[in-house]
């Protein structure tokens, strides 16, 4: 994925450069210019009204497998508590990292909720990004979308976890898309084939009566949806 700046059309209204998480927009003799700190995650797109930017999505891009590492978990939550598929998603998460020697990371959106990253320490988290902003206080696919696009851009992870509740159903395609990553829905089991670094994701076909086995072998991140009450979540450390 690729943001292109059509500069004839650009207007300097600085819509981008309010709608960019990272401060990646500056706006010089009327035009918008993109910095070091961007990440490609398309915000500045879906906020311009003069068709200025671009978002360029490519199906057969080269991807440096080797970039990337890491699994990360998000962390889904609602009125102040964790949903039980974040804990499970970590206990889960946990295994795969151990398997592939890499970090666990859970990724947390939303505002004025610092508060709460002790807990996934504690259900097994190695580390954790934190997004806060009065925009993510509230599940909206655009914010939501933009800036976990953003993350996996900046920082690589070779697998992503999301809980296939209605949330994360609707968040993890469009993520996907936007990165042309590979994603599996609703998985009942996730493996890891050592020898390739493969994300090995199982999950119910033809309704049931048959279990499809599906690899992205090419794409990263490795994508999957996990349904809530499949996975077991690891007793919270005491300290």
């Amino acid at each position: 994925m690729a943001v292109r700046l059509i500069t004839e059309n650009c207007t300097g209204c600085k819509l981008c450069l309010r709608a960019c998480p990272y401060g990646a927009i500056d706006i010089t003799e009327g035009k918008a210019l993109f910095n070091d700190n961007c990440t490609q995650c398309g915000a500045c797109a879906s906020a311009c009204k003069f068709d200025a930017i671009k978002l360029e999505t490519s199906y057969t891009r080269e991807v440096d497998l080797d970039a990337y590492r890491g699994v990360w978990v998000i962390a889904e939550h609602l009125h102040g508590r964790f949903r039980r598929g974040a804990y499970e998603l970590l206990g889960e998460g946990r295994r795969l990292a151990d398997k592939l020697g890499v970090e666990l990371a859970a990724v947390l959106l939303g505002d004025g909720i610092a508060g709460m990253a002790a807990d996934l320490f504690a259900h097994g988290a190695d580390k954790i990004y934190l997004a806060q902003d009065p925009v993510l206080a509230h599940y909206r696919t655009g914010p939501y979308t933009d800036v976990l696009s953003g993350l996996i851009n900046r920082y690589k992870p070779e697998i992503v976890l999301i809980s296939a509740t209605p949330q994360g159903r609707d968040l993890a395609p469009r993520v996907a898309a936007r990165l042309s990553a590979g994603l599996t829905a609703d998985c009942t089991g996730l493996d890891i084939a050592e020898n390739e670094r493969l994300l090995v994701q199982t999950r119910p076909a033809f309704g049931g009566n048959l279990m499809a086995t599906i690899v992205s072998r090419y794409a990263r991140p490795q994508m999957a949806t996990v349904r809530p009450g499949v996975m077991k979540a690891l007793e919270p450390a005491r300290w």
